[in-house]
């Protein structure tokens, strides 16, 4: 059964073939095959749309915009437990539901007041022929609200009373205490229900997760060397001027684990060490910073290459957290890279820069997310340490005047033009090759020379002994003469 060539696993293993080998032809419609000429063979699918049929796509906990990628089932007394929250349920919720509960908590409080005061002045005998609002002067009836004929009276009576509108046509007298205290009650109930719903919408609307759509993680994560050591790198921003102030970032790394019991720890959780231009995680955040993860013997990427990358499923979810400077509430901004996400090779560029007509630093966010190919080991960290051993003043390519040979461990240029700028491209025979050489023996030491070697006229390849012939040979001469 053949695989869909246009799946993301046949695009992976598209991307590990040479060049040469995505260039064979096609089977002629004719049939006719020429030899020494490999045809692959297509399979011919039918690409209607099914229903239910969806595209394969990459495990991932959170999403690229920060939304956590969890689904929650089978949870017992659900609707209990979120109604016993509804502040949060409500603030939670979609638009259309909160304007949905915001109109009904007002309607509902109109109507079910009105009722009541439909029954008192039924009670009170006010809706009476004779005791309507044009016959109570002549009868000398006293109601207990004024102005009441039927419930769409008692409708606005208690629409005026919930919002202290009053209008002055409709009052209410000293005749019926029960309309005194329901009067005082509709007021509470009133300035309690729309204290709740202004808060509901006011706190919808200055959530701190609208401020995390102006903060910026890089869509790749880059690995190169940084000061002789391997460093995965990735880059974070901010687009407006009121800043995060004590903005910090972390990174963790998901993937499984095996205890030494045999346990299978299916999404395991490990801390990754960051810092930036020499300081901590906590960021004097005012343009986009790259953030360093140094793969040293204390990270858990220490025996990964580039090989590996292509092999192992792990997910690095990064957090973003400070304080709103005009808001004062605290944000999360969130974000993920996969292996597929993960550049091996390049480098981010520069993008702040003086500018001299505005007098000011200038941040281009057109080149956020570019990158740029660098030389790089493939072989992992622990490799590349155990391949220099104590040589730690060779650790970078062309570091002291010095630098090391293409054929070990570093990727030629001739290699790095024809392989693609995504991790994906690099063959694992290229990674197997490289690790198998990082296993020799370290370069020769530079032999030294003296200063005034190439100066001097005499043959320093000829031994001790030449010389003593030539030096007997003149005092001879002498001695003859």
């Amino acid at each position: 059964m053949h695989a869909d060539p246009e799946s993301p696993a046949c695009r992976e293993e598209t991307q590990l073939l040479p060049d040469e080998w995505l260039k064979v032809k096609a089977v002629p419609a004719n049939g006719n095959l020429s030899p020494g000429v490999y045809y692959p063979t297509v399979s011919k699918r039918n690409r209607s749309h099914r229903h239910g049929a969806t595209r394969r796509t990459r495990r991932r906990a959170i999403l690229k915009n920060g939304e956590c990628n969890i689904l929650k089932s089978r949870i017992s007394q659900r609707r209990m437990r979120f109604l016993q929250d509804m502040f949060t349920t409500l603030v939670d919720a979609q638009w259309r539901w909160t304007l949905l509960v915001f109109t009904l908590s007002f309607i509902l409080s109109w109507l079910g007041f009105a009722l009541i005061w439909w029954l008192i002045s039924f009670t009170h005998g006010d809706l009476e022929e004779e005791h309507l609002p044009p016959m109570q002067e002549a009868s000398n009836w006293k109601p207990c609200v004024f102005n009441i004929y039927d419930f769409t009276s008692c409708f606005l009576f208690s629409i005026e009373t919930q919002h202290t509108i009053g209008y002055g046509s409709r009052t209410t007298t000293e005749e019926c205490p029960e309309a005194i205290f329901i009067m005082c009650l509709q007021s509470i109930v009133g300035v309690m229900i729309q204290a709740f719903m202004v808060g509901i919408v006011f706190a919808k609307m200055t959530r701190p997760k609208h401020r995390t759509q102006t903060l910026l993680f890089s869509k790749y994560a880059v690995v190169c060397q940084r000061d002789g050591e391997l460093c995965l790198m990735f880059r974070v921003g901010d687009l407006r001027k009121s800043h995060i102030i004590g903005a910090s970032v972390r990174a963790q790394l998901i993937r499984s684990r095996t205890t030494k019991e045999g346990e299978m720890l299916s999404h395991y959780q490990t801390e990754l060490e960051l810092n930036a231009d020499g300081c901590d995680s906590n960021l004097f955040f005012i343009w986009p910073i790259t953030m360093v993860h140094r793969i040293n013997a204390e990270s858990p990427f220490y025996g990964v290459s580039a090989a590996d990358v292509l092999q192992e499923r792990f997910e690095i979810v990064v957090i973003l957290e400070g304080t709103i400077e005009s808001t004062g509430q605290t944000t999360q901004a969130r974000s993920s890279y996969t292996t597929s996400e993960i550049m091996w090779g390049h480098r981010f560029v520069p993008l702040v820069s003086y500018n001299r007509e505005r007098q000011g630093y200038e941040v281009d966010y057109s080149k956020f997310e570019e990158t740029t190919q660098v030389d790089t080991p493939l072989c992992s960290a622990k490799e590349l340490d155990e391949f220099y051993g104590s040589q730690t003043d060779r650790r970078s390519i062309g570091y002291n005047g010095s630098s090391l040979p293409d054929d070990i461990i570093y990727r030629s240029s001739l290699n790095s033009s024809r392989l693609p700028s995504s991790p994906l491209g690099i063959a694992d025979r290229l990674v197997a090759e490289a690790i198998r050489r990082s296993s020799l023996t370290n370069r020769p030491s530079i032999v030294k020379y003296p200063p005034d070697y190439f100066n001097n006229p005499v043959d320093h390849s000829s031994s001790s002994s030449e010389e003593e012939k030539s030096k007997k040979k003149r005092i001879s001469k002498k001695i003859g003469d």
